[in-house]
């Protein structure tokens, strides 16, 4: 899904991560790229697969786990699982446009 065009449960999902701030660039998790899916099923249990900056990141147990549990506190969501991939890589292209300035982007 493409979360930008999310609606009910997963939007709400989607607005919950953004209060997510990654400790590394300081951009929200959600605006830096970093959260490639969200799907809902019709029981309300939730699945988001998400990446770090980089394979080695130090704060990856960290985001993870502040996912997981601020996709938990959203009502209606009934269960949830949050998968971390490295495919594809993240680079500094993800990040929504007008985030950061152009010349921090790359």
């Amino acid at each position: 899904m493409d979360i930008d065009s999310a609606s009910g449960l997963a939007a709400d999902i989607v607005a919950a991560l953004t209060t997510i701030t990654d400790p590394e660039i300081g951009g929200n998790i959600v605006d830096l790229g970093l959260i490639y899916d969200v799907s809902v099923d019709a029981d309300g249990a939730a699945s988001i697969v998400m990446t770090t900056t980089s394979r080695g990141c130090p704060a990856a147990g960290f985001l993870q786990q502040a996912v997981q549990a601020a996709v938990e506190a959203v009502k209606g969501v009934t269960a949830a699982v949050v998968d971390l991939t490295y495919e594809p890589r993240w680079t500094p292209d993800l990040i929504r446009s007008g985030v950061f300035p152009v010349s921090a982007r790359h």
